[in-house]
């Protein structure tokens, strides 16, 4: 496949997860998407194309900064919203210090910290509705963690409409 059919095959897939997913996992698009951009901006310093990392760096941050702070809910526990509001600010201020500096700790340390609430995140996934057949049987395995709690920790990232 040609660099621009994949491209075009992979934007087109995005494009239906997102119309697809149900909230929880467009969060787990914002991660991915941001994860993604971090690393390709690593890429691109090293190959020195630094106008190149500074446009995939400005993507990162516009994930965090404009999808995942903004999405978290305030209502449902303040304190931890006002925690989690002020990790992604600190994510989005490594992104730019590494900007700046073409710094690779920073970019290590912000993807770090978002892989860390991306693997928690996915831990916490809603259980998935059973198939036409009821088996359930497309249902990712989950541990002993569901409930509550984690109702609680979901609903803590909420697009607002």
């Amino acid at each position: 496949m040609s660099g621009f059919g994949a491209k075009a095959y992979s934007k087109l897939s995005l494009e239906t997860d997102v119309l697809n997913a149900d909230p929880h996992r467009l969060v787990l698009i914002l991660f991915d998407g941001a994860l993604l951009a971090i690393q390709r901006a690593k890429g691109l310093l090293a190959e020195r194309r630094i106008a190149d990392k500074c446009f995939a760096l400005d993507q990162a941050i516009r994930i965090v900064d404009g999808g995942l702070r903004v999405s978290v809910d305030p209502s449902h526990d303040p304190a931890f919203a006002g925690r989690l509001i002020a990790l992604y600010n600190y994510i989005v201020m490594r992104l730019l210090q590494a900007n700046l500096r073409n710094d690779i700790k920073s970019l290590d340390e912000a993807a770090g910290l978002l892989s860390g609430l991306r693997d928690a995140w996915a831990k916490i996934a809603p259980p998935v509705a059973e198939g036409a057949d009821g088996s359930g049987a497309n249902q990712p395995e989950r541990a002993a963690h569901g409930g509550a709690a984690h109702a609680g920790a979901r609903a803590l990232h909420a697009y607002r409409t």
